[in-house]
């Protein structure tokens, strides 16, 4: 009897040709054992998390539609003759990239639905980091280990927004070489290096003859380069410290509780990939964005009427418009307060919002691992400074359109830009109050749930005539979802003289500290859980309330 194995193989006793491909990778770069280990990681399932999947897609989209416009666009200021489609600009005098963009809109196949892809996928991959953002800030996932992972996601935003304003520069027109001017303004207030730096930027005297080529090889090549390797790190970093989750039955800092990698999460991010690019692909189908033909070539001595920028610059648009036109003059030097002050202030808030988790924790000295996310209401005081800083965004990005405004709903444009300035500094603080307050109203909510269970609306007469609600027992994941959440202790400051009489000094960072920590965690900034006693004797007493 042969010994012989009966299955079939291939001619000359191979291995089918994957199987072979496979050993080949396997022997060399270890694919099978690194697969085996992270193929079946665990991913948990909430809608909150597809925000970052949506920013994921859009920049993949940004990146395939970038590539398809390189192949057709020309970044040269060299003024050529138009002699194109587009009948209205016949004979004009233009740069060959502005040129080169109306050609892509009019005469290369497919050309405006993939700018207007491109410039939608900007949109809502800058909308998706926001959003993502806010989520994470609100629900405390940036807590311990991943500080650098918000850093990561801070300087995507930061690096995209100036993508995305290089990207609207490139066409030359009007509207952008207004954004350009505007860009040339808070270059020149910097003090002392202001001058220099834009002859540097520009080449020259405004608006020179290098900037498109300079602006263009930041946009396809530095700035993407830079966004491609935070990403990569961003998605290791969420791969190795496991995946963040909502409070609930058995979920704990010790596990995650979702769904496999593969298949199932895969199968699903798939299927998102495209549904993401089908309604930006429908989007830029039906809705026109960035018409550059109708702004006309680019020329110093003109401003587009109504120009605004993206949202994402609306903010800083606003700064400017609603800050007084103030100058000083120091040492010889005028300074343009007017328009150094907004740019100060931009940068300072960014940098605030990049460093945040590194305040939070030396505020708690908590250096434990959170991988359990908080509510918002939970956190009161961090919800609302998160409220208050989008009110402050808000008010600075309406009032960047105060001109439009004035004129669509015939108001005064001064009124309006000093409503601006007032809103600006009051919006926030009264954002800030009442989402403090909601936020504790809440948790009393959520106290007397535990304690008394839902509101049923049934109404119910005892037999000695009073009239009570009934009141439905919550269930266990409930109860479980309602106390979960951890309540810090505000820190105290050590006695002044310690227990041989001696007085003990105390520095101002302890000093700050400490009022810092009774803000976040004091009697006024969180309802106390109730505790096991209280619901057993409230629950054990057939309180019929």
């Amino acid at each position: 009897m042969s010994t012989e194995s009966t299955t079939e193989t291939p001619a000359r006793g191979k291995a089918p040709t994957g199987e072979r491909l496979a050993d080949w990778a396997d022997g060399r770069l270890g694919v099978y054992s690194l697969a085996k280990a992270n193929m079946r990681k665990i991913f948990p399932d909430h809608w909150s998390f597809m925000l970052g999947e949506v920013c994921l897609y859009s920049f993949l989209i940004l990146i395939l539609t970038g590539v398809y416009l390189t192949l057709f666009f020309h970044p040269s200021m060299t003024e050529v003759e138009y002699h194109g489609s587009y009948v209205p600009l016949q004979g004009q005098l233009m740069s060959e990239a502005y040129k080169s963009a109306l050609d892509i809109s009019f005469d290369v196949r497919g050309g405006l639905f993939i700018r207007q892809l491109h410039h939608w996928a900007a949109l809502v991959f800058l909308a998706g980091m926001f959003v993502h953002m806010m989520r994470v800030f609100f629900t405390g996932a940036f807590r311990k280990p991943r500080e650098v992972n918000w850093v990561f996601g801070f300087l995507l935003l930061f690096l995209g927004m100036f993508t995305g304003f290089t990207g609207y520069s490139l066409p030359d027109d009007l509207l952008s070489g207004t954004g350009l001017h505007f860009m040339e303004g808070a270059i020149l207030s910097i003090p002392i290096v202001g001058t220099y730096l834009s002859f540097f930027l520009f080449g020259g005297e405004y608006p020179g003859h290098d900037l498109i080529p300079r602006l263009y090889s930041m946009h396809v090549l530095l700035l993407p380069g830079i966004m491609l390797g935070l990403v990569v790190a961003h998605l290791i970093l969420v791969f190795y410290h496991k995946h963040t989750q909502f409070a609930g039955p058995g979920r704990s800092n010790k596990n995650v509780v979702g769904m496999p990698l593969m298949p199932v999460y895969m199968a699903k991010a798939g299927g998102f990939f495209f549904l993401v690019f089908g309604v930006l692909a429908v989007v830029a189908g039906i809705a026109q964005i960035n018409p550059i033909w109708a702004f006309g070539p680019y020329r110093v001595d003109q401003v587009a009427a109504g120009s605004q920028p993206d949202w994402y610059m609306g903010f800083a648009e606003g700064l400017l418009r609603i800050m007084p036109g103030w100058e000083i003059n120091f040492w010889g030097h005028t300074l343009a307060l007017g328009v150094f002050i907004p740019l100060v202030g931009f940068a300072v808030v960014l940098a605030l919002i990049g460093i945040y988790p590194f305040v939070e924790s030396w505020i708690t000295e908590d250096k434990r691992e959170h991988h359990i996310l908080d509510r918002p209401r939970n956190a009161p005081t961090r919800t609302a400074f998160g409220v208050a800083w989008i009110a402050a965004y808000f008010v600075a990005m309406i009032a960047g359109g105060n001109d439009i405004i004035a004129t669509h709903l015939h108001l005064s444009l001064n009124t309006i830009t000093w409503a601006g300035r007032i809103f600006f500094f009051a919006g926030p603080v009264i954002a800030f109050i009442a989402t403090k307050r909601i936020c504790l109203g809440l948790q009393r909510r959520d106290h007397d749930k535990v304690l008394h269970g839902r509101e049923t609306g049934i109404i119910k007469r005892l037999p000695h005539g009073e009239f009570v609600e009934v009141h439905q027992p919550l269930s266990q994941d409930a109860l479980h979802t309602l106390t979960a959440h951890e309540q810090y202790e505000p820190l105290e400051l050590a006695p002044t003289v310690d227990e041989n009489g001696v007085k003990r000094r105390t520095t101002r960072s302890e000093r700050l500290r400490a009022r810092l920590s009774n803000a976040y965690f004091g009697e006024e900034s969180q309802i106390t859980k109730p505790t096991t006693e209280e619901y057993k004797e409230i629950t054990s007493a057939h309180d019929p309330h």
